[in-house]
């Protein structure tokens, strides 16, 4: 399906794609081009972190990434993999993101667009899954990798350490899931006592998802983005833009922290039990980025990571510590147009 839409610089195309995964999931891909003029850098992919969708990369501001990628002459599409809230909640894990969803995306981007290459703008979860594919090989499409947050290392605050190995297994005896967006809506009596919890531990602003949002993803008040970094219509917009995500997903980040690195779970033969055991198969250039006060995943995760895919290829990968810049805001920050984007687009573009 596709419609136009009238937005800041100019009219879009938006095509809605679907795609089947591997294991048969029924997923999607949104490809945005300008109406006016033809993309001529070939398709970029982007890719969503856990619980939200897509259209996280659509925050409204002035220009958002997207604007940025298409004023820029590439052709976008916004990935919608398993862990999008566009679809019903599913206990999915890292192992089937990266072996069913990317891959089956990337081979729909060739086939529809004729490019025999594709890079990506990868970001958190969507970043560590997407990390996993093409380490073990299963996205040799893919040219340059921009990655955001975290990648193969992840590294949390100490406070987010205990709540993962203390406070999970408690929280499971009631819920299989967490859902950020019960600061508005709480259905049961689960969502409702860590709602509670939620509001009178967190008082760093009246916004029930953002507090929601600092809870279940990491240790700041707020945790995914620092308040001076959004504008208050992005602040208002993330009520609608988070939903539910499984504890499944955090149990397998409780065992990738243990052991210092990505692992997989689910023993799939094409996944490598440990990822970082092995030369990565992969040709793609990456990019890490890191904001200094990310208080969801440390910068230090991107750090290692960098020094390890450097190992194996010195010089040839990039990383970048981002100052007054967390988790998210990276991406919807009022600034990001002139302080980030810019950067993306560079190492996107770097020879």
């Amino acid at each position: 399906m596709s419609s136009t839409a009238f937005v800041e610089g100019g009219v879009y195309t938006r095509r809605v794609v679907p795609f089947v995964a591997g294991d048969g999931r029924s997923l999607n891909l949104v490809n945005i081009r300008s109406s006016e003029r033809m993309p001529d850098k070939g398709p970029v992919i982007l890719v969503h972190g856990a619980g939200v969708r897509a259209s996280i990369y659509q925050a409204p501001v002035e220009t958002d990434i997207v604007d940025a990628l298409i004023a820029s002459g590439y052709d976008v599409w916004l990935e919608n993999w398993r862990a999008s809230i566009d679809f019903e909640a599913n206990l999915w894990t890292l192992d089937q993101a990266a072996l069913f969803d990317h891959p089956a995306a990337v081979r729909t981007i060739i086939a529809e667009t004729g490019a025999e290459t594709v890079k990506a703008v990868i970001h958190c979860q969507g970043s560590t899954s997407f990390t996993m594919s093409a380490v073990a090989g299963l996205l040799p499409q893919v040219s340059v990798i921009v990655s955001n947050a975290v990648s193969l290392h992840p590294v949390v605050p100490r406070w987010s350490s205990f709540k993962l190995n203390r406070m999970l297994p408690l929280v499971k005896l009631m819920t299989q899931y967490l859902n950020p967006h019960w600061g508005i809506e709480a259905p049961t009596l689960a969502a409702k006592l860590i709602t509670l919890m939620v509001n009178l531990t967190h008082h760093e602003c009246g916004n029930p998802v953002c507090k929601q949002v600092s809870f279940t993803y990491g240790s700041g008040f707020p945790a995914l983005w620092r308040h001076e970094n959004l504008d208050d219509e992005t602040h208002e917009w993330i009520k609608s833009e988070f939903g539910a995500v499984p504890l499944r997903f955090f149990e397998q980040i409780v065992r990738c922290t243990s052991r210092g690195n990505l692992v997989s779970v689910e023993g799939f033969p094409e996944l490598p039990e440990d990822f970082a055991s092995f030369e990565p198969r992969t040709e793609a250039r990456f990019a890490f980025l890191a904001g200094e006060k990310n208080l969801c995943f440390l910068p230090e995760s991107q750090v290692k990571s960098h020094e390890y895919f450097s190992r194996w290829r010195p010089g040839y990968h990039a990383l970048h510590l981002l100052p007054d810049y967390g988790h998210l805001d990276v991406f919807m920050g009022k600034n990001a147009a002139r302080d980030i984007f810019p950067l993306i687009i560079h190492e996107l573009e770097r020879q």
